[in-house]
């Protein structure tokens, strides 16, 4: 009426949030899938915290290259995997974990935790004093390696005068490094959440026999036994005589590991068969977890937990990216639909 310029109100400003990132194994591939939906869906992170693949998918957004880093996995197959492990059979770990931890650094660079545009923290577990350790400053490549050390599958690693191995064996879903900061929420994401039918099992169905692996997985392998393990191995498996038949069974068993067991069917748990040794492992290793996140999400509970099913893959799945993406995905359409989050508010209890 006067003239004055109609004032138009202010847009809302994107909520605030802190994310914590789950550990798992491959199932961790369900995180890239999780952030990039959050983001769309209009939020702000300003602060993730992980343990080991949560540490490394958080660390790679953290420093702004979730996007290279998703286009890379997704082209990842059984083989590619199998040339991105360097074996050992020394210092406590099956993997040294050197070549992943380089083929990383090539993507994303060196950096320090101080430069990144946003709050993060990795967290691991000492071994010997049997406490955690968080990372939140110094060497992002010396964070996510420590936090990614699966006893017995990866070396532990060494830092500081510490023996340091995977934070999900005391904190599978660190939320406590966020409870310093100042963000409107905290979401968090198991990866070890219940299956979705834990009545059945899925076994393989037989098949023929299949030709062996690729003649450069031998090889690989190969060069770790003759380089690292004969000296360690009795005289009868010494190479270069017994020790072929060594490699190649050793080759079969982690072929078969990495394959994914696309033809399957569902039986009762009464008529199941034994498991394989990898399979008991990784089962024992989802069960353990599983339960720690249980009570430390019962103690601190985040204001939104989107949940990944632990039977949407096995830990050693690592060739399955673009589909557990999409889950991750999914899983947060979902759970954002049901949330209500101003009747949410862990930070202000």
């Amino acid at each position: 009426m006067n003239g004055a310029p109609e004032l138009l109100p202010a847009p809302p400003a994107p909520r605030t949030l802190s994310v914590v990132l789950g550990s798992g194994g491959a199932r961790g591939y369900a995180h890239i899938g999780v952030i990039e939906e959050l983001i769309e869906q209009g939020f702000d992170i300003r602060s993730v915290a992980g343990s080991s693949m949560g540490a490394l998918v958080g660390g790679v957004y953290a420093a702004g290259k979730l996007r290279e880093y998703r286009e890379w996995v997704r082209t990842l197959q059984k083989l590619d995997v199998l040339r991105l492990v360097d074996w050992s059979w020394r210092g406590g770990g099956l993997i040294k974990g050197e070549r992943i931890i380089g083929a990383l650094k090539e993507l994303v660079g060196e950096t320090d935790i101080e430069q990144l545009p946003l709050a993060y923290t990795a967290v691991a577990v000492d071994i010997d004093a049997e406490r955690e350790v968080w990372f939140s400053r110094g060497s992002l490549f010396e964070a996510i390696r420590a936090s990614i050390s699966i006893p017995t599958v990866f070396r532990p690693h060494y830092y500081e005068g510490r023996r340091l191995v995977d934070g999900g064996l005391l904190n599978p879903v660190p939320i406590t490094p966020t409870l310093r900061d100042f963000t409107d929420f905290t979401i968090a994401v198991d990866v070890n959440a219940p299956e979705e039918m834990p009545s059945q099992r899925e076994v393989p169905v037989t098949r023929p026999e299949r030709e062996p692996p690729a003649p450069h997985i031998y090889s690989d392998i190969e060069a770790a036994l003759g380089a690292e393990a004969a000296p360690s191995l009795p005289a009868e498996l010494t190479p270069p005589r017994a020790l072929g038949g060594y490699r190649h069974q050793f080759a079969q068993l982690l072929e078969r590991m990495l394959e994914r067991r696309s033809r399957r069917v569902a039986i009762p748990a009464s008529h199941m068969p034994e498991m394989g040794m990898v399979e008991l492992f990784a089962r024992s290793l989802d069960t353990v977890q599983a339960t720690l996140t249980r009570f430390k999400l019962a103690a601190q509970p985040a204001d939104l937990l989107i949940e990944i099913p632990r039977d949407a893959c096995a830990f050693y799945e690592f060739h399955r990216a673009e589909e557990l993406i999409e889950v991750g995905r999914q899983r947060t359409r979902e759970a954002l639909a049901r949330w209500h989050p101003r009747r949410s508010s862990s930070k202000n209890r």
